[in-house]
């Protein structure tokens, strides 16, 4: 069960793909999305951050970082970023393998992988809105526009 509206967003520390430390309570201050997603150079995790890179903007209107997260290496997702030109922060739940995910309530213990689901936290760390989709099922940039409302 992922994290709902109202709970405190657990708080980590993790490299982004240049290896650089972002820790969330930093971020304080300002809103964060938080995208967990399965694999870097998957079909659907592709189609879903293109979209979100090709609409940026919706997250810059209301100031809020978007930041993407799986298990995969900070190697992995720099080599992702810089192939599809994403300016957004890609950090990497690498190791310990996919606890920032189980911390949020979004691992797949049975596959390894973070699942597709997304947070949205205020500026105090408390999450304003969360949602996912089942296995397989891509999100909609309908659910994001839902979810940047509550903030």
């Amino acid at each position: 069960m992922i994290l709902v509206p109202g709970a405190a967003a657990p708080d980590f520390t993790l490299v982004n793909q240049f290896g650089q430390p972002v820790q969330l309570s930093e971020l304080r201050g300002r809103a964060v999305a938080l995208v967990f997603f399965p694999l870097a150079f998957s079909g659907i995790c592709h189609g879903e951050l293109c979209e979100l890179r090709d609409n940026i903007a919706m997250f810059e209107g209301p100031d809020v970082a978007l930041h993407a997260i799986s298990v995969d290496s900070k190697h992995t997702l720099r080599a992702w970023a810089e192939r599809e030109g994403y300016d957004f922060p890609l950090l990497a739940d690498f190791w310990p393998h996919g606890a920032v995910a189980d911390s949020f309530g979004a691992f797949d213990a049975r596959t390894g992988l973070a699942e597709r689901a997304t947070f949205l936290i205020d500026g105090e760390g408390v999450v304003a809105a969360s949602f996912a989709t089942p296995r397989g099922e891509a999100r909609s940039l309908e659910q994001y526009r839902t979810a940047l409302a509550a903030l």
